[in-house]
């Protein structure tokens, strides 16, 4: 092929028109759901759209599911379940384990959502001195070493139920920390 006829091709694609059906159909591709499928009211957010239609999405689309109104009021009275987490430390295993199985059997008997104990990396403070207190003689190293265990457990349920729970006896040694974020 010679360069002039390559040129020819070069300018020919450059100066074509684009292809207006490929592009749309590109475009069209590229989106999970159908164009307006998603719009509700005006809500332009596709996440926004689905909670307030109450959709379910599959992979066929976007599925809408019906609720029958009974016309009952809940009997129940809405309760705030709150996120908490409760963090346990030791340098003792033995006793943390059991401390966290007794919060765990604890809230399991309650039927609450638990996860846990997730076991964070061990944290190993190391500290190596001189074992002579004047600095004389051979030199002699002693070094130690303390292990400080943690473990983390997620709950999820009202604020009053966890006063109950961690009113177990706890293990000498292990410290627990309450933290309550709204879910």
């Amino acid at each position: 092929m010679s360069p002039s006829s390559c040129a020819q091709i070069y300018h020919r694609r450059r100066n074509r028109a684009p292809d207006v059906e490929y592009i749309s159909r590109k475009r069209a591709s590229a989106r999970p759901f159908p164009r307006r499928a998603n719009h509700v009211r005006g809500v332009s957010s596709w996440l926004t759209a689905v909670r307030l239609s109450f959709s379910r999405i599959s992979r066929s689309g976007i599925t809408k599911m019906a609720f029958k109104d009974t016309g009952k009021a809940p009997v129940e009275t809405e309760v705030a379940i709150h996120r908490i987490r409760i963090t346990l430390t030791s340098r003792n295993v033995k006793s943390l384990e059991k401390v966290c199985a007794d919060l765990i059997r604890g809230a399991k008997d309650k039927n609450l959502k638990v996860k846990g104990p997730v076991r964070m990396p061990t944290k190993t403070l190391r500290i190596t001195t001189r074992k002579t207190p004047c600095g004389e003689g051979s030199k002699t190293w002693d070094r130690f070493q303390m292990r400080i265990h943690k473990r983390l457990i997620d709950l999820h349920s009202p604020s009053e139920i966890v006063k109950q729970i961690t009113s177990i006896s706890i293990e000498p040694g292990v410290e627990v920390e309450v933290t309550i974020a709204d879910a």
